[in-house]
């Protein structure tokens, strides 16, 4: 007997496990993770700051990451403090260059796992474009140009600080047989 299973919430299920995994190894800080998945009608980018990238192959879609200037500015300081860096050449700002670009890569870091993470499992594979990182003033929602119907939003802690990601993808079942 098969058994059926949405894709989006099976991916964002590993998607919950590997941020946590990969975000905690990068910034040497703990991540949780909220137990519920949400539902939701829409994909939108939110202040302050916001990572996006694309990801097609045997499955398609798009993740946003979510963060407010707090959570980026820990989660850039913790990760650069984990690297090395000396503390006199840490950004002192949120809005300097170095946060969005630490951010990206962060997010490219979560991609690949994710992406490794999803072959590993279930024998299907995609890629995903370079992550655009922005700082945001307002709320932007994204019209995709494809059939990402699905949508859901993941919500995590560093620290004190949250953040959330929010999935987008076309709407199709993964057929364990």
């Amino acid at each position: 007997m098969s058994e059926l299973k949405v894709s989006i919430d099976e991916i964002s299920r590993i998607f919950l496990k590997t941020a946590q995994t990969t975000l905690e190894t990068m910034t040497k800080q703990e991540v949780t993770y909220s137990s519920t998945i949400q539902k939701t009608p829409k994909v939108s980018m939110k202040p302050d700051l916001t990572c996006f990238v694309q990801f097609n192959g045997d499955y398609n879609g798009l993740v946003v990451m979510n963060f407010t200037a707090d959570a980026a500015f820990e989660i850039y300081k913790t990760y650069m403090s984990a690297m090395g860096m000396p503390k006199n050449e840490i950004a002192a700002t949120v809005a300097s260059p170095e946060v969005a670009d630490t951010i990206g890569e962060l997010t490219n870091q979560v991609m690949g796992q994710l992406t490794k993470d999803i072959e590993e499992k279930f024998n299907l594979n995609a890629i995903f474009g370079q992550p655009k990182a922005l700082t945001l003033n307002s709320s932007i929602t994204l019209v995709i140009d494809s059939d990402y119907r699905e949508n859901r939003r993941l919500s995590f802690k560093i620290g004190n600080y949250s953040f959330r990601i929010e999935i987008a993808m076309e709407h199709t079942q993964f057929v364990t047989i």
